[in-house]
């Protein structure tokens, strides 16, 4: 168990150190923690994809209990946003194994996805304020009836394809995309929506890339040791905090990290 600990000890630092941002701002795991694997530490796309996967599931799944507990969670829009998220991430799955052993040139191409996904992610932290200032300015625009869910399973079948194939997505963007949509909705009820559905999409392609033998479970249960207590410290830090300054520091971050992927 010790060697353990010694032998892990950077993805434990790694994963206390994303916990804590995670705990602060509410969203930048995937979207932190797979591009730390890919550029600090040299794991492979996949890998830490797959890793981040579970980690997320694991962690996501200890919010969602809490979020229900106090009614934050819109159960009718998590079912909308499955039904569209949970078939792309199959078929992101059955894509991916028939596409078989990886190559170099596809690792390439997984490295890219993550390095896009991340920009998205930031730019979805640095224009949120805007877009729903531009929502509320135009009511009409939005959708509704049958139209709204529609887009609201459109919107889960996009996010089912980037979280599968880079792990990010399922946080600042979708949260994003779910306050565009539903603009009435309360803070808290965002964030629990977000992080509920993102459970069993999360969960289910996880499960999908540990079939692809994608999922490194030494280095899941350093990231989990690390990142679980963090986070609970994080968010008792975040009522301390500029959430404006907080925000910008990490949509800083993501974008920069995000230029060296697609860039590498």
């Amino acid at each position: 168990m010790i060697q353990f600990f010694l032998d892990s000890s950077q993805f434990i630092i790694s994963g206390a150190l994303v916990g804590l941002l995670v705990g602060m701002t509410g969203v930048g795991g995937g979207s932190l923690m797979t591009p730390l694997l890919t550029i600090i530490f040299g794991v492979a796309p996949t890998t830490a994809v797959g890793t981040d996967l579970a980690f997320a599931a694991i962690t996501k799944g200890f919010g969602t209990a809490a979020h229900k507990l106090h009614g934050n969670v819109r159960w009718d829009i998590v079912r909308l946003l499955c039904i569209g998220s949970l078939t792309t991430a199959i078929l992101s799955i059955l894509t991916l194994k028939f596409i078989g052993p990886v190559s170099k040139n596809f690792n390439h191409f997984i490295s890219i996805s993550i390095g896009i996904s991340v920009l998205l992610t930031a730019g979805s932290l640095l224009f949120r304020a805007k877009i729903l200032n531009w929502v509320q300015r135009n009511p009409s625009a939005l959708p509704s009836g049958n139209n709204l869910k529609i887009a609201t399973v459109s919107v889960g079948a996009v996010i089912g394809v980037l979280v599968t194939i880079s792990s990010i997505g399922a946080g600042a963007i979708g949260a994003t995309l779910i306050l565009v949509l539903y603009p009435y909705l309360k803070p808290a009820q965002v964030a629990g929506t977000d992080i509920a559905y993102a459970v069993p999409l999360t969960a289910l392609a996880g499960i999908g890339h540990w079939w692809l033998g994608n999922v490194h479970f030494d280095l899941l249960f350093g990231l989990l040791i690390g990142s679980v207590p963090a986070i609970w410290i994080g968010a008792k830090l975040a009522s301390t905090l500029s959430e404006r300054a907080t925000r910008i520091t990490l949509a800083a971050t993501l974008f920069l990290v995000g230029i060296k992927l697609v860039s590498s």
